[in-house]
């Protein structure tokens, strides 16, 4: 599998963006998928994920209420969009993707296999 991350760039406080993640290379409705973030001198942290039959949304709570999460099993496609954007949410986006996740694991970095290159979110004050 193939991840394809974009949309981040440099927005103010308040503002909204939206990363999408194209993915390829195999059946992509049966794999469960995850946005993760790396802010400079922290580790890498859980942000959203959508299971794979796109039924259920788990959200770090420090963006539920301003983030969604969306997927596309037509254009392969997983969007995050970002409302009331603050300065924390400034990291490196990564998608990730992974099949077999159970709820208990999907806001685990180490369970998802496929990895996309990331993508910078830099939101100023």
């Amino acid at each position: 599998v193939q991840l394809q991350a974009s949309g981040g760039g440099l927005v103010q406080a308040g503002d909204s963006l939206r990363l999408s993640c194209a993915a390829s290379g195999r059946t992509f409705r049966s794999l469960s998928m995850g946005w993760f973030r790396q802010a400079p001198g922290k580790e890498r942290e859980f942000v959203a994920a959508i299971k794979s039959n796109g039924g259920s949304e788990f959200y770090a709570d420090s963006v539920k209420g301003r983030f969604t999460m969306s997927r596309d099993n037509v254009k392969n496609t997983v969007n995050l969009q970002m409302n009331s954007l603050k300065p924390e949410d400034t990291a490196v986006y990564y998608c990730a993707a992974s099949s077999g996740l159970i709820n208990s694991s999907i806001r685990r970095s180490d369970q998802y296999y496929y990895w996309g290159q990331g993508t910078l979110v830099t939101v100023s004050s």
